[in-house]
């Protein structure tokens, strides 16, 4: 970062850390003792749509992830034109699901789509409440939880509950601001 970019403000982007998906699963423990939430065994990647002659390759890219595995992944697009790679499985394997995320989120940044990852999501369930959505956020490298308890509406009291059982665990996103609503994502 130069001196010109301290006089205007702006900041350096944080690199992702792929690497901080592998957290989740001792934190999904902590989580399920602490809160009684388990894994629903969904787990999704969302993409922004690339413009040009970029959006090609991306779509290949996609198309290859999708092709894989047996049809374990598919695709769903949102009311905002935002990609979800899904990926559906059992939901006692929380590891073999993060490491499938990681390796679909690898394949994008390694082919040189990075800047189109926007997160990847987890759902969390229990049997007395909505489900919970923990959401990272690949621009800030941090993690923060979402519980919509309709359209438009969201529990922040449940949010700020599930921060507090795995903020020590997972490195959470401390603005709240940057909780972004994921309406309709896969799995919520």
């Amino acid at each position: 970062m130069g001196l010109l970019d301290t006089i205007l403000g702006r900041t350096k982007p944080v690199k992702p850390d792929l690497d901080e998906l592998f957290a989740l699963p001792s934190a999904a423990v902590t989580l399920q003792a602490a809160g009684g939430l388990i894994p629903t065994g969904v787990g999704s990647v969302c993409v922004k749509p690339a413009e040009g002659g970029a959006f090609a390759g991306l779509r290949e890219q996609i198309n290859q992830l999708l092709a894989m595995n047996g049809g374990k992944y598919d695709e769903t697009t949102d009311s905002f034109g935002f990609s979800w790679i899904v990926r559906r499985g059992d939901p006692n394997d929380l590891a073999g699901l993060v490491a499938d995320l990681h390796g679909v989120n690898a394949t994008l940044t390694d082919a040189g789509f990075g800047p189109a990852l926007l997160c990847t999501l987890v759902p969390f369930t229990d049997s007395q409440a909505p489900t919970v959505g923990l959401v990272y956020l690949y621009k800030r490298g941090t993690w923060y939880p979402f519980a919509p308890t309709g359209p438009d509406r969201r529990d922040n009291a449940r949010e700020l509950q599930v921060q507090a059982y795995v903020g020590d665990e997972l490195k959470m996103e401390p603005d709240l601001s940057r909780w972004f609503p994921v309406w309709g994502a896969p799995g919520l």
